[in-house]
């Protein structure tokens, strides 16, 4: 009867559901149970391997650079980082409002290691999140207007909760970049969150973008009611790489 009940879970994907039950019957904690809590057991197996699954793919496909957490960052009082601030980003309200955060800081000291500890963090609440290079996200919007594909690829940047744009201001963009990003941002304005990383101080941006009147209508919709993070201090991989060195 329980290898048929077994058979019947996994045939319904009921994949938590079926852990648990073998789990309790290998291990013979079946009888340890009321009829109640044993189905209560089981309900709450289910719950949690679906939304762990739910998480995993939302962490996949928000194709981070690399895996971060906030329960990890450093909050060293040398990088002028507020922790209490950073706890209440990774609460996630600020995505329900639609607010924006812009994380600033010379090389290495960590600003897309914060960026995508909390991009983690909001695939964790059930929120959608895209991390992009933004050279790479340049390059590929403009093949896509060469292809033809550009209004698909920017209808799904649209249906994200979040989008986080990775060490904006390398260089300064052309019309078409100006352009694009000025349609990335009014499309998001009022509707989803920005995430923001640069080495670049936020009043430098204007400069970044070039044409004026483009600036302007970004860094209005771009900086209005948003988070800031300045980051100051040593570079955390030239650390690492100090401390490394002193263990070999």
């Amino acid at each position: 009867m329980n290898e048929s009940t077994l058979a019947r879970m996994n045939q319904l994907k009921l994949y938590g559901m079926h852990g648990a039950f073998k789990t309790a019957i290998e291990t013979g904690k079946t009888d340890h149970y009321t009829n109640d809590q044993f189905m209560a057991m089981l309900i709450q197996s289910e719950w949690d391997d679906r939304n762990n699954r739910k998480t995993e793919r939302m962490v996949k496909n928000a194709r981070f650079h690399y895996s971060s957490s906030v329960e990890e960052i450093i909050y060293d009082e040398s990088r002028n980082i507020n922790r209490n601030s950073i706890i209440r980003l990774a609460d996630c309200d600020y995505l329900n409002r639609n607010e924006n955060v812009l994380i600033t800081g010379s090389t290495g000291v960590g600003k897309s290691y914060i960026a995508t500890a909390l991009g983690h963090q909001a695939c964790i609440e059930g929120y959608r999140v895209m991390y992009f290079n933004t050279t790479k996200l340049f390059a590929r919007l403009k093949m896509a207007k060469a292809d033809g594909s550009y209004l698909k690829e920017m209808a799904k940047l649209e249906r994200q909760h979040l989008i986080i744009l990775d060490d904006f201001g390398l260089q300064p963009l052309d019309n078409q970049n100006q352009l694009i990003l000025m349609e990335l941002i009014e499309d998001r304005n009022g509707k989803g969150s920005v995430m923001v990383t640069s080495q670049i101080p936020v009043k430098g941006w204007y400069d970044l973008i070039g044409e004026k009147t483009i600036a302007d209508a970004i860094m209005d919709r771009l900086v209005h009611q948003s988070h800031r993070i300045e980051l100051t201090g040593e570079s955390m991989r030239r650390k690492k790489k100090m401390v490394n060195d002193q263990k070999s």
